[in-house]
């Protein structure tokens, strides 16, 4: 049986075959922050993507999808404002999310977007 961080793994690389086949470029994986870190980094034609990828093996307790809440998405959108300034990257970005529940894979594009979080008052 495979450990939780052998099945994050697997299920990351499932991701970025999923991605890649639907035009991604694979920019990083795994990129790290003291905010958090970022599943994977990808183009998705001129447009910088960063993707949360979920496993889950059933739908129960909100799925893979329930599993981003606001909480988690505060720490990508931190991740991702030191992502682009370390890369001093001025693409247009947005924030998807791979949700995989036993063999269904979905692309959540453009699943949250800072204004979710961070309400501009």
């Amino acid at each position: 049986m495979m450990d939780q961080a052998g099945v994050g793994a697997a299920a990351e690389e499932q991701a970025c075959r999923v991605l890649r086949a639907e035009g991604y470029l694979i920019v990083a994986r795994n990129w790290r922050t003291r905010f958090g870190e970022i599943d994977i980094v990808a183009r998705d034609g001129e447009v910088l993507v960063f993707v949360e990828v979920k496993a889950r093996s059933s739908s129960g307790y909100g799925g893979a999808e329930g599993a981003v809440g606001p909480a988690k998405q505060r720490r990508i959108i931190a991740a991702a404002k030191a992502f682009l300034a370390a890369n001093r990257c001025e693409l247009a970005s947005r924030f998807d999310v791979v949700a995989m529940e036993g063999n269904d894979v979905r692309i959540l594009r453009d699943a949250f977007q800072v204004d979710d979080v961070w309400p501009s008052s």
